[in-house]
């Protein structure tokens, strides 16, 4: 299983109604402090994040990936919602 189809099934935890996962590593080749992780960015809906600040939010994803943080994952920029919020 590549990175990204990892990183896509262990957010089904939030079974979320939108999730767009961009791999943008290839612009990031030869980032000074780069160790080799990858570089994403994350849109994702959940009503899992109803009521929950960003901070939480951005929280809750990073717990599912933080044994990926800072090896195979360098950067992830995250855009978390709740429904109600589109």
């Amino acid at each position: 299983m590549n990175l990204s189809a990892e990183i896509t099934q262990r957010l089904q935890c939030f079974e979320p109604s939108n999730l767009n996962l961009i791999d943008e590593s290839a612009m990031h080749a030869g980032h000074v402090g780069n160790t080799g992780g990858g570089h994403f960015k994350l849109h994702i809906t959940s009503s899992h994040f109803y009521e929950k600040s960003q901070i939480m939010r951005h929280r809750l994803i990073y717990q599912m990936l933080a044994d990926l943080i800072p090896s195979k994952i360098h950067a992830l920029s995250i855009i978390a919602l709740a429904p109600e919020e589109l």
